[in-house]
């Protein structure tokens, strides 16, 4: 695997969207998704997402609170939008937004949004560096920000 490359990336380069229609054997005796479902395709986007951005492997540390706003139902697609937000040495937050859409109507719900932290690994899996963002948008140096500040937050827990 090459070396570690400095240069900064823009956000949206890692940007990743997966969608996928809900069968009936992901959902509950009363019709609804399975939350296990959801946090697997919520991992999936996020994971690619920081393997975009640094180039390497990426493994899930941590994923932070999740409320599940509303149900999904079966025949209903869902799409899980990832984006890079804050980037640190060798750790990447991901943010995640889930929206469930009736593919009859078009109908589209916003059900749940989650932040999830990778970490880089290099051939030994061991912490390796990732490249820094490129904030020169004013809403990615907002995301930024608010990342390092739940990332302090973070590490302040016990």
């Amino acid at each position: 695997m090459s070396g570690f490359d400095p240069t900064p990336k823009k956000p949206t380069d890692a940007d990743t969207v997966i969608t996928e229609l809900m069968m009936p054997n992901q959902v509950n005796n009363l019709g609804n998704v399975f939350g296990g479902v959801i946090l697997s395709m919520v991992d999936r986007a996020a994971a690619v997402a920081a393997i975009r951005h640094a180039g390497r492997p990426c493994v899930t540390v941590s994923i932070d609170r999740v409320d599940f706003r509303e149900p999904i139902r079966s025949g209903e697609l869902v799409t899980c939008s990832a984006h890079v937000n804050y980037v640190g040495t060798t750790s990447i937050e991901v943010g995640v937004r889930v929206d469930a859409e009736n593919p009859l109507t078009g109908v589209k719900r916003h059900t749940n949004t989650c932040l999830l932290t990778f970490v880089a690994i290099d051939e030994a899996c061991r912490p390796t560096p990732v490249p820094p963002l490129d904030l020169t948008d004013p809403d990615d140096r907002r995301r930024y920000e608010e990342g390092r500040k739940r990332r302090r937050r973070r590490l302040e827990l016990p």
